[in-house]
């Protein structure tokens, strides 16, 4: 069956035309300034093929009426009709308190989640342009929402809960939610399968380690989660790209004060000018990387060093709490941008955690970088396993749309 996956940015489409039959990915894009001068289609075929075309999109509609004429298109399309595309799903990234898994799109489900937008104001805005712009075109395909924050809400009361005055829980909804929920569903049920072939089943103990530009760090006990690092937003948790995850809340008032700050100006400052960007000057993990190596010859070494290993012990921190919260860990599992491409990362982690019995093959571990598949890189006489696990959000979000459109 194909799904497209579509992922609406506030003037981006993301999409993806994926077989759930075979998990192909038959086609995939974006389309980039839409509704600002500029606007472009990239489109990659199945076999690699990169097509770049500049087409005037005023809205998200007109974005997908193009996503839909370059996916049949004779030439570099890889379906005949817009009939064959059976079902439509879509990437929401926060539920808020009102979603608790997928859920195919209804009038009412529309209502609730335009209840989300103060959760996530920047994205559940585009998520709407993206579901009324796919309706506009197939007005007849069932569309399913799938919720990055759908995979938390299996958290206790005493994980999500933040010790604020309850009325603020009340009035606000004000907890702990996480993120990239979908990924980490994706990477613990990859990794309960290998466990379940081993003969570990039920209650499996498994931290998931989704590192990128955003990261954040899950406990997942029986294939539920018990908690997560991401909090009320994504800027809670491990060090980021430019965000500088836990802080003291004390900070935030002492900055706005010092600087003269409002509420605005602080949320930017903590999203998008620190972590790697605040220490280094650089927000990429490959220049700091290479810093590193390059030794202390290098005027980015010092601060290159300072900033990856915040992150990396902030990393072993939390598996150490998780395997504490859990009383026992069965696996550790590796994912996304850095999680699956930073050598240095993963041995640096997993290193020193004699009390867990924590071994990895660190020759292996060296060469595991920019490939797709599932690698472990435990010894045999690991006491926890570890895995290097490609995350695929994209099929996920494929197969919930068949299963809740129709029933497969």
């Amino acid at each position: 069956m194909n799904v497209l996956v579509v992922n609406a940015g506030s003037s981006s489409l993301k999409y993806q035309l994926i077989d759930t039959d075979t998990e192909d990915v038959k086609s995939k894009g974006i389309c980039e300034r839409i509704g600002t001068d500029g606007s472009l289609i990239e489109h990659k075929t199945a076999n690699g093929e990169k097509i770049t075309k500049h087409i005037e999109m005023k809205n998200h509609s007109v974005a997908m009426k193009i996503v839909v004429d370059t996916l049949t298109d004779p030439k570099i399309g890889c379906i005949k009709s817009v009939d064959e595309i059976k079902a439509i799903g879509h990437r929401v990234v926060h539920g808020g308190p009102y979603f608790f898994e997928s859920c195919l799109v209804t009038p009412e489900v529309l209502e609730k989640l335009k209840l989300c937008v103060n959760f996530a104001p920047l994205h559940t805005p585009a998520h709407l342009m993206g579901i009324e712009g796919c309706t506009s075109v197939m007005p007849d395909v069932p569309q399913v929402l799938v919720f990055d924050t759908a995979f938390h809400q299996t958290m206790p009361r005493k994980a999500y809960f933040y010790a604020l005055s309850y009325d603020m829980y009340e009035d606000y909804n004000i907890r702990r939610y996480g993120a990239h929920g979908t990924s980490h569903r994706f990477v613990s049920m990859a990794m309960n399968e290998i466990l379940a072939k081993e003969g570990k089943t039920g209650d499996t103990k498994i931290v998931t380690c989704h590192i990128g530009n955003g990261s954040s760090i899950s406990a997942v006990r029986g294939g539920k989660c018990i908690d997560t690092t991401m909090g009320f937003t994504p800027l809670d948790g491990v060090e980021m790209g430019t965000r500088c995850g836990s802080i003291d809340p004390a900070i935030v008032t002492f900055i706005m004060n010092k600087k003269g700050w409002g509420p605005a100006e602080m949320d930017n400052y903590m999203n998008k000018k620190c972590g790697f960007l605040g220490i280094t000057g650089k927000s990429d993990s490959r220049d700091l990387e290479a810093a590193v190596e390059r030794g202390p010859s290098d005027p980015l070494y010092d601060r290159a060093e300072l900033a990856t290993s915040i992150l990396f012990y902030q990393i072993k921190k939390q598996i150490g709490a998780y395997a504490a919260a859990m009383d026992g860990l069965d696996a550790i599992v590796f994912t996304a941008g850095l999680g699956e491409n930073n050598p240095r990362l993963r041995e640096v982690v997993c290193d020193n955690m004699s009390y867990l019995g924590v071994k990895i093959d660190k020759e292996l571990n060296a060469k595991m970088l920019r490939q797709p598949n599932t690698v472990k890189l435990s010894t045999d006489d690991s006491k926890v396993e570890v895995y290097l696990i490609p995350t695929n959000e994209e099929l996920l979000i494929a197969k919930d749309t068949a299963a809740l459109a129709f029933g497969l």
